[in-house]
């Protein structure tokens, strides 16, 4: 269904009948991805905005929640979903597993905002007992959909954030690392929230997460996403580092362009909804390293299509994405 766009140097999907299209105006030729980019991903949002259950679930049939991510986090994000995704919970027994791994995925989400992305020293004790109050409301229901369905691997993947947000231990968290990995091996959503698990500011040890990346790029088929997982693991040592230039080594700059060409950049890459988060993972890794080739045939693909993750690492992380795709 997909393969290269006819230009010079960068790999396109072909047009895409649910894009959604770009948008006209764009300010430095730069425009914010709406909805994964993709038009029944926005019928979704949109019927979740407005509180319409039977609209979500019919929005849903093009996909399997339960092993997508992305599309799951459309809803995670979402404020107000948690004003109405109870009442599905306890009155739709049919779909009570989906509307328990919405609700829950969403209570993580919801507890994060109330506590800030503030230092822990700076969180006061009523955002902390707000913050704990929605994570455990969260642990509960996803713990029930991943009883109910116990071939998704979504829940598994959330729970290790909660776990991590309630200090759970390594115990804990390995377990359920251990089965989200054995639901899906290649799972890229997983395997990023574990890097970020073992980073120092959550008690990993130096080298551990980059080490733990690419063990798992290792076995990463061509073409498959989970390549991307090489691109965080250098960007969250970049964060850990007090060095602005750490990652700018001929060393590094060759192990980003190797996993971008295995995985993003192969031929047998998968054109998926939200297919851009993976390219903005390499954009900002590669930037970041002083990496001056495949950087531009990553921009290039992009063609102006800015997703705020991971470059809200930066300060003015939209102005930051334009200055180096100009560049580029």
């Amino acid at each position: 269904m997909f393969g290269k766009l006819f230009g010079r140097d960068a790999e396109r999907p072909v047009r895409d009948p649910h894009a959604l299209p770009v948008p006209r105006k764009q300010k430095n030729g730069v425009y914010p991805l709406r909805a994964l980019g993709d038009t029944r991903v926005l019928a979704l949002v949109e019927a979740a905005d407005a509180g319409d259950w039977e609209g979500v679930k019919t929005a849903l049939a093009p996909f399997e929640l339960g092993r997508d991510h992305q599309v799951l986090g459309q809803l995670a994000d979402l404020d107000g979903v948690q004003d109405w995704i109870g009442r599905a919970v306890e009155e739709d027994k049919e779909h009570r597993a989906t509307a328990l791994l919405i609700s829950g995925t969403r209570h993580i989400s919801w507890g994060w905002e109330a506590r800030t992305a503030e230092r822990a020293v700076n969180v006061t004790q009523e955002q902390w007992r707000v913050f704990h109050e929605r994570l455990h409301i969260a642990e509960e229901q996803l713990l029930e959909a991943a009883e109910l369905r116990p071939d998704w691997v979504t829940p598994w993947r959330r729970l290790l954030t909660s776990g991590r947000g309630m200090s759970l231990g390594p115990a804990v968290n390995e377990t359920r690392l251990d089965a989200a990995l054995r639901r899906d091996p290649l799972d890229l959503e997983t395997h990023l929230e574990w890097v970020s698990q073992l980073q120092p500011r959550w008690g990993g040890e130096p080298g551990e997460a980059l080490a733990f990346a690419r063990d798992a790029f290792a076995r990463a088929p061509q073409g498959h996403r989970l390549g991307c997982v090489i691109a965080m693991a250098h960007i969250e040592d970049w964060v850990e580092s007090d060095s602005g230039d750490c990652l700018e080594t001929p060393r590094i700059q060759q192990e980003l362009r190797d996993a971008a060409d295995h995985s993003i950049l192969h031929p047998a890459y998968v054109w998926r909804p939200g297919w851009q988060h993976d390219f903005n993972m390499f954009a900002m890794a590669l930037s970041l390293a002083g990496e001056r080739h495949t950087v531009r045939r990553v921009f290039q693909t992009l063609d102006g299509a800015y997703t705020s993750w991971p470059w809200t690492y930066l300060a003015e992380p939209e102005k930051q994405f334009a200055r180096h795709h100009r560049r580029a």
